[in-house]
């Protein structure tokens, strides 16, 4: 048994856990296992007409007496990228594959490289893949099973918005340093005596924010899921920090939270993918709080230093987990499945449910929609993330 393993999509903390765990299990049962670098683009760069050299580049044999410690460190020793090889743009496409593959029926005006994506695996004699990763990485993957491709799935983003699961790879040391960085910030808001506006990653999923907001007492909490009124949120954050003897407040805001009737922020730049990249809102609603109610202001997008670095120890462990349930699911040869958490136990979904609609908080139970906070109700037999 011959098994590949990727990371793809943004990393997180807790990556290399997973690889290190995966690899444990294999030597166990002397199965080899071939890290393939840089995720889906390394597959999509590998020409198995071409150069040994140039190919050996792109994989790398694992071996657990080489990975001692590696549980601690942040990031993907693998490398990554956010590629989704059946809708590739034409600028990506390696010269050795331009004009040979078939337009995209995904994605206008892109191309489908799936077939050489399977063909270099057959070259690398691959029998089985793990690929670690987002809901958009973890899409080719579940693509891969329709060819019938062996994949095993895991679930990984620091957003916790994956189809299936209840808690993906990242999301609790995504909350820890949220937490630990709002209350820093906190004491520099106090001693200027401002309102603090702090931008989270989170894409269009609020959960991040709101847990983080929730944990670190933040005075309003701004998600994706509700439309903000500018003036209303202006109003109610500027008599927050009045009520407070220390003159201050702070509030944070997803990335994808949108102003009401209005659109998603974006920062002018695109991913692999062809997706804007979010980011900008917090500006947004400093420079109406300076200009329009002329109060003093602070703003911090935290953004990458929430995912990087060593993970914390429910990462380690969901991480060591997840690898080790990928090597379980091989030596049962059951395949098309994702790793997950459901309803708190460790549990397998098919690894096609990250083609559904993307789940969402459910406002009604979890926050205040007037006020913009949150407001966590009937917590009974709701999982441990609420």
């Amino acid at each position: 048994m011959r098994i590949g393993i990727l990371t793809s999509g943004g990393d997180v903390p807790g990556l290399n856990a997973c690889i290190k765990a995966v690899v444990e299990g294999a030597e166990k049962n002397s199965w080899d296992v071939i890290g393939i670098k840089r995720g889906w683009q390394g597959l999509l760069n590998y020409d198995p007409d071409g150069s040994a050299i140039e190919n050996a580049a792109l994989s790398m044999p694992l071996l657990s007496r080489k990975m001692r410690g590696l549980e601690n460190i942040g990031g993907t020793f693998l490398h990554t990228s956010r590629f989704n090889p059946v809708q590739i743009d034409d600028e990506f496409i390696p010269d050795f594959l331009k004009g040979k593959m078939p337009a995209s029926k995904f994605k206008s005006g892109t191309i489908d490289c799936t077939g050489h994506i399977l063909r270099v695996l057959d070259h690398m004699n691959i029998d089985a893949l793990i690929p670690i990763g987002g809901d958009g990485s973890l899409r080719f993957a579940a693509h891969l099973t329709k060819q019938g491709f062996p994949v095993i799935s895991i679930p990984k983003t620091m957003d916790n918005d994956v189809n299936g699961t209840d808690y993906c790879i990242g999301f609790s040391t995504c909350v820890t340093r949220c937490v630990d960085s709002i209350n820093k910030i906190k004491t520099t808001a106090a001693s200027h005596e401002r309102i603090a506006i702090i931008e989270l990653f989170g894409r269009h999923s609020g959960e991040p924010a709101l847990l983080a907001g929730h944990i670190a007492s933040a005075d309003r909490v701004l998600i994706p899921e509700v439309p903000i009124d500018l003036e209303h949120f202006s109003n109610l954050i500027i008599s927050d920090r009045e009520r407070n003897a220390e003159n201050y407040a702070i509030a944070v805001v997803a990335e994808g939270a949108t102003l009401k009737d209005g659109n998603n922020i974006y920062q002018g730049k695109k991913d692999q993918y062809g997706n804007d990249k979010l980011g900008g809102i917090g500006d947004i609603i400093y420079d109406d709080l300076r200009s329009n109610h002329h109060v003093s202001v602070l703003t911090q997008p935290l953004a990458y230093l929430l995912r990087s670095g060593e993970p914390d120890a429910l990462d380690k462990l969901v991480a060591t987990s997840f690898g080790t349930m990928a090597i379980q699911m091989i030596e049962k040869s059951t395949y098309g499945k994702m790793t997950a958490i459901v309803d708190g136990n460790y549990a397998l979904a098919d690894n096609d449910c990250v083609m559904g609609e993307q789940p969402n908080l459910i406002v009604s139970n979890v926050y205040d929609t007037e006020n913009y906070r949150p407001d966590i109700r009937n917590i009974l037999g709701r999982p441990m993330y609420l």
